[in-house]
């Protein structure tokens, strides 16, 4: 798993810091190759995935946008390294916030280009945790432009920094 900084590990840091209870109903936004969404199974979760191409059987085709659920439908949404590529990161927080239950959480991961707290803050998300995520973006993404597979969107000039966010939606 190294479609994303810290691969695997991170994950799984991410899902360490989030307390999900066993069981819990997990989507992953802009699920990709599905490895998050094995992982999530691996460990008890109820997961699905979604994803304009997907690359793998155990994730649905479509806009994460627009996904196709109703209203409440998880306990905790997770997305890395896609809500920055999907060119609507404010539309992505607030389809995630749609389709998460009161209570439930935010495991996102990007890279942004203002502070990220406000931006959690006016979709309807209190931030319970946040790490600088940022030297080991760089290194991912200068291992991307090495091997010729940098990800396919333009990235804006400016300061940027890559946090590892655990939000929960405030009810």
């Amino acid at each position: 798993m190294k479609s994303h900084p810290g691969g695997e590990a991170h994950t799984r840091r991410m899902l360490e810091l989030a307390e999900l209870p066993p069981g819990a109903s997990v989507l992953d936004m802009g699920a990709g190759a599905g490895e998050s969404v094995a992982l999530l199974r691996a460990q008890g979760f109820d997961a699905r995935g979604i994803d304009l191409a997907p690359r793998a059987a155990n994730v649905e085709r479509g806009d994460f946008l627009r996904a196709p659920w109703p209203d409440g439908s998880f306990d905790a949404v997770l997305s890395q390294c896609a809500f920055f590529v999907s060119g609507d990161r404010r539309g992505a927080l607030r389809e995630a916030h749609r389709l998460l239950r009161d209570g439930g959480k935010l495991l996102l991961s990007d890279l942004f280009f203002e502070e990220p707290q406000p931006l959690l803050q006016s979709n309807g998300f209190a931030l319970l945790r946040a790490e600088d995520m940022t030297a080991a973006w760089r290194e991912y993404y200068l291992e991307a432009l090495w091997r010729g597979d940098a990800p396919c969107c333009e990235i804006p000039k400016g300061k940027s920094s890559y946090w590892l966010l655990i939000a929960r939606k405030d009810g």
